[in-house]
């Protein structure tokens, strides 16, 4: 099947892998250690400023991750994250702190050019145990236009270099307080959560047709770059607190103005865990808008819209 370079995803799909690429290629890059052991990395963080993030090379849905403030805290976090690699590596990096929203969303290249992006916002939660877990994207970006002009130059030249073809990328950024615009994935892959539906709604350009059409080796220079229009976002299902599922009950205004989707399986009696990370999720919610302003209000306060009933 017609593919990018092995070498070149396999690199993207690992995080020790991606961030040593970024570094020897000029990139900016939070510092970082690669580790495979406890011990190791006991040792290793001694070169890193607190608070740091832990996470698997190789996991997604901020699966075995944590952000650690107190080396007592070490073992755990190392254990917890080894436990969700497959290749049983580690990295620990800086821990940036973001000016504005997180960058998320999709893109996709035509014989390694950037032809098209939709980038949205993640939002997270106080609430929930690992607030640095998002539960949700929303769209329009909220950014300075200019912020998307470097990010756009930087991953062109990250698919240049690694030769990439035509393929889809989940892409996660920060824009760091110190002015640094840092690339956190490059996913060659689309996003979860029903990102590729939500770009359709908001852009009218239908990525999974792209992805099939690049996987039979088939022409997807038709591709154009097109705003996103209206207002949308997603919203992990999850509860706060471990037991037996009985139901979900929306906002009467809230379902009928501004659901749009629910997809779930989860039965009556189903057992669910307090929301930890993407795993814990127990389905995806599609939703609209009228304005910018009724977006931020309804994510902002989404436990008075939306009920998950725990036995």
């Amino acid at each position: 099947m017609p593919t990018s370079p092995y070498t070149s995803v396999e690199i993207l799909s690992q995080k020790d892998l991606f961030r040593r690429y970024l570094a020897e290629h000029n990139f900016n890059v939070p510092k970082y250690v690669g580790c495979t052991s406890y011990t190791e990395a006991l040792e290793e963080i001694k070169n890193l400023t607190l608070p740091v993030m832990i996470k698997p090379v190789d996991s997604s849905g901020s699966k075995g991750i944590n952000k650690l403030t107190n080396v007592d805290q070490l073992k755990d976090f190392i254990e917890d994250a080894l436990s969700y690699s497959r290749e049983k590596r580690i990295i620990i990096e800086e821990f940036i702190e973001k000016d504005g929203y997180q960058i998320s969303g999709d893109a996709f290249s035509v014989d390694g050019i950037l032809k098209f992006h939709c980038f949205g916002n993640e939002y997270y939660s106080s609430s929930v145990v690992k607030d640095f877990a998002p539960l949700g994207e929303c769209w329009p970006f909220q950014m300075k236009p200019e912020i998307i002009t470097e990010l756009e130059k930087d991953i062109q030249r990250l698919i240049s270099e690694l030769k990439m073809g035509t393929t889809a990328y989940n892409v996660e950024a920060i824009l760091g307080k110190n002015g640094k615009l840092y690339i956190l994935e490059l996913g060659a892959r689309s996003g979860g959560s029903l990102i590729p539906q939500i770009t359709e709604l908001a852009t009218g350009v239908n990525m999974v047709k792209y992805v099939i059409k690049a996987a039979l080796g088939e022409d997807c220079s038709e591709i154009e770059m097109s705003p996103a229009r209206g207002y949308w976002s997603n919203y992990m299902l999850h509860s706060k607190q471990t037991g037996r599922f009985k139901e979900i009950s929306f906002d009467e205004n809230f379902a009928r103005n501004n659901l749009v989707d629910c997809v779930t399986e989860l039965k009556s009696g189903d057992n669910v865990h307090a929301f930890r990370d993407a795993s814990d999720a127990l389905g995806t919610l599609i939703l609209k808008y009228s304005s910018k302003e009724e977006m931020f209000n309804v994510i902002e306060n989404m436990d008075q819209f939306v009920h998950i009933i725990i036995d």
